[in-house]
């Protein structure tokens, strides 16, 4: 028998912004926390922010099939943001049939947006592809204009605004990794940010400012300290976090300065059990600074703008 058509398929069009966190874990691989990665729906268009390994998966599982992929867009380029772009490029760009339905490939470029060193970096991994892409050209007959990439590279300004969409760039601080960026969205009155990696900046603010949606990384300090008291040998990697990386109570007061309505966090150090007591535990102390809603993200959550 055939494999049948995925329980769920997301809708190809929104009225209002929608995000689906694909992956809330780190670089550690852990059970339930899958590398970086979220879809962002407005209108016909779907957007990919961040693609770390088994983002396809992810993608499949949330409904939203990767030929539906036409733009990618990377905060920075650590593996855990990126690894996945192999797969997300020639999933995107094959047509997929199963018993149900037909789901065309891209026959666009792919667009890539990022902070000022992605050319480089993507561009050595298209490069890389070379083999295969040849392949699915030659042999399997998919359009050539899909084997190719046009890229919109910026640290600070709009990168896209069309149909109403309207997406910034702006940059942020997870030195060594530099330049590294967030993404602010609007669409239909409503407006999210989705931070990146980075410690606190005065940009995040400034961005944020009374916004429906703020996606933020963030590290319990509280947490980290006692693995490395148990682990003192692994002080060095352990410790790195507070490095480039934001608290829990320090997202908190960015949420606060802001005026944001509703606060997500995600990128988890170190990752919680998905359970109310845990991750209560993990947000200890917020509340105390920031009264609006918080949420601690799970993998393949939904958050409406409505």
């Amino acid at each position: 028998m055939f494999i049948q058509g995925q329980e769920k398929t997301v809708p190809e069009y929104h009225e209002n912004l929608k995000v689906i966190l694909l992956g809330t874990g780190t670089p550690r691989s852990f059970i339930g926390r899958s590398k970086s990665g979220a879809i962002v729906l407005a209108g016909n268009k779907t957007f990919l922010v961040d693609c770390g390994a088994g983002v396809v998966d992810q993608m499949i599982k949330a409904g939203v099939m990767p030929q539906r992929i036409s733009d990618v867009l990377f905060t920075h380029h650590h593996s855990d943001h990126n690894s996945g772009f192999f797969d997300v490029f020639i999933s995107s760009w094959r047509t997929h049939v199963n018993a149900e339905r037909v789901f065309e490939g891209r026959k666009v470029p792919m667009s890539v947006y990022g902070p000022t060193t992605t050319k480089e970096i993507i561009g050595k991994m298209r490069e890389s592809f070379d083999f295969d892409v040849n392949l699915r050209v030659n042999y399997n007959k998919s359009t050539d204009i899909g084997a190719n990439i046009e890229y919109f590279e910026s640290n600070e300004g709009v990168l896209y605004d069309r149909d109403g969409i309207k997406i910034t760039a702006f940059e942020v601080d997870h030195r060594p990794v530099k330049p590294a960026i967030a993404f602010k969205f609007e669409f239909n009155g409503k407006a999210l940010v989705i931070s990146g990696d980075t410690i606190p900046v005065d940009n995040m603010v400034k961005y944020s400012e009374g916004i429906d949606l703020l996606i933020h990384e963030s590290y319990n300090k509280p947490w980290l300290d006692a693995l490395i008291e148990k682990f003192p040998e692994q002080t060095v990697g352990l410790s790195n976090p507070a490095k480039y990386h934001t608290t829990t109570l320090e997202a908190a007061e960015i949420a606060r300065a802001a005026g944001v309505k509703h606060l997500v966090l995600t990128h988890h150090i170190p990752a919680p059990q998905e359970t109310e007591e845990a991750e209560a535990a993990y947000m200890e102390g917020m509340n105390e600074i920031y009264s609006g809603k918080i949420t601690m993200a799970r993998d393949l959550m939904e958050f409406d703008l409505e």
